[in-house]
Parts: C-alpha cells; sequence; structure tokens
C-alpha cells in the first residue's frame, strides 16, 4: 500500500486542550489535516459550520448512520458526533495524514477497524486546573461544567488503551511532545521506504550494475 496516510486519534477530558494543541500541531507539517466532526449540539456564537464542526439536526445525523457514512461516532452529553468516512479516507488514499479529535468511544471504534492508526490521549496537570480552564473559556454554564468535571475521571480511565499519553501542563511542552509524536511516525521504515524510493534507487544503482 503506497502513499497511504497515517490516522492520528486524539482524545482528552473536555477543557483538557485538545483543540488548542491540535490546531497548533497542524499548523507545524504540510502533510496533515484535522478532520471536522458532524454533530447535534447547538452551535456556539463563536463557531462556524463546516470548520469547526458540521452542525446537523438529529434526524439527519441518524439517517447518516443507517446509511453508514461514519468511520465513528459517538452520543456524548446527549449529542452525537461523528467522524465522515468518505472524507477521511478520500484524504488517507492521497497520502495525506488525517487528525481525528474525538472521545474515548471514538478512539476505540478507530481502534477495532485500523490497527496501525495512531492513538493519543492528552491529559490535564490537576483536576482543579481542568475546573480553571472550563470555567477560564466561559463557553458553559455551572452545570455543563459540572457534568463535564464528573465525566472527566470516566474518560481518563481510558487513557491506559491509548498508545502514547501526553500531559498538557505547559502548552509548550504538550505541543512539542505531540510533534515529537507525530515526526517519528513518518520517519517509519515502512513510510520511509515508501516515500526515498528514488534517492534509494540511486544509492542501490551502484550495487545492480
Amino acid at each position: 500500500m503506497k502513499n497511504i496516510g497515517t490516522i492520528y486519534v486524539i482524545a482528552a477530558a473536555s477543557g483538557t486542550g485538545k483543540t488548542s494543541l491540535v490546531k497548533e500541531l497542524v499548523e507545524s507539517f504540510d502533510n496533515i489535516v484535522a478532520s471536522v466532526s458532524y454533530t447535534t449540539r447547538e452551535q456556539r456564537s463563536s463557531e462556524r459550520n463546516g470548520e469547526n464542526y458540521f452542525f446537523v439536526r438529529k434526524e439527519e445525523f441518524e439517517h447518516m448512520i443507517a446509511e453508514q457514512k461514519f468511520l465513528e461516532y459517538a452520543k456524548v452529553f446527549d449529542d452525537y458526533y461523528g467522524t465522515s468516512r468518505n472524507w477521511v479516507e478520500d484524504h488517507i488514499d492521497k497520502g495525506i495524514d488525517v487528525i481525528l479529535e474525538i472521545d474515548w468511544q471514538g478512539a476505540q471504534q478507530i481502534r477495532e477497524l485500523l490497527s496501525n492508526s495512531v492513538s493519543i490521549f492528552i491529559l490535564p496537570p490537576t483536576l482543579q486546573e481542568l475546573r480553571s480552564r472550563l470555567e477560564t473559556r466561559k463557553q458553559d454554564d455551572a452545570i455543563i461544567i459540572n457534568k463535564r468535571l464528573s465525566a472527566a475521571s470516566e474518560e481518563i480511565s481510558h487513557c491506559k488503551d491509548f498508545d502514547y499519553i501526553v500531559v498538557n501542563d505547559k502548552f509548550d511542552e504538550a505541543l512539542v511532545d505531540l510533534r515529537s509524536i507525530i515526526r517519528s511516525q513518518q520517519l517509519r521504515r515502512d513510510i520511509q521506504l515508501d516515500k526515498q524510493r528514488k534517492l534509494l534507487k540511486e544509492l542501490l544503482q551502484q550495487n545492480e550494475e
């Protein structure tokens, strides 16, 4: 299989800083993109449809489930979230790496489907810091924040199922860790043998003569 991109699954409890890290990570590499998920949750004033999420009605989402249009999907806090199968397949078939910013349930589905995917779980430094970040971003009311914090321990308990674990204490250090993971994957033997075919042919040409 040549020119096949790698799928990276990045998960974290809400408020850990995953979205900001993924944004910076994508800007660090030429050949990697972040998938835009579909969701049934209400669109926030700061969000753009098609950029942050594809916002759809519950009926439309369930129709897409029935049509098997999702690579993975999950229900979180009474709202659906899902990844378009066609969008991801189109990109990896072109040799473009794709980041899926999803929860542990979606990550589990991806691992079962694609054994060669790479999964990363991002941890907050403390639960108190997680609460502080949720409150500072001012996207949810107190009830939702408490629900997210209650769910955090359950979400974090699944970090043991991931290939890598990164702690987002200091943003720049966490970003360096993530870049290192991506770079190490790009240097894998199978990827380099395909990418460097021309170079290898030139280097080995003398032995063939």
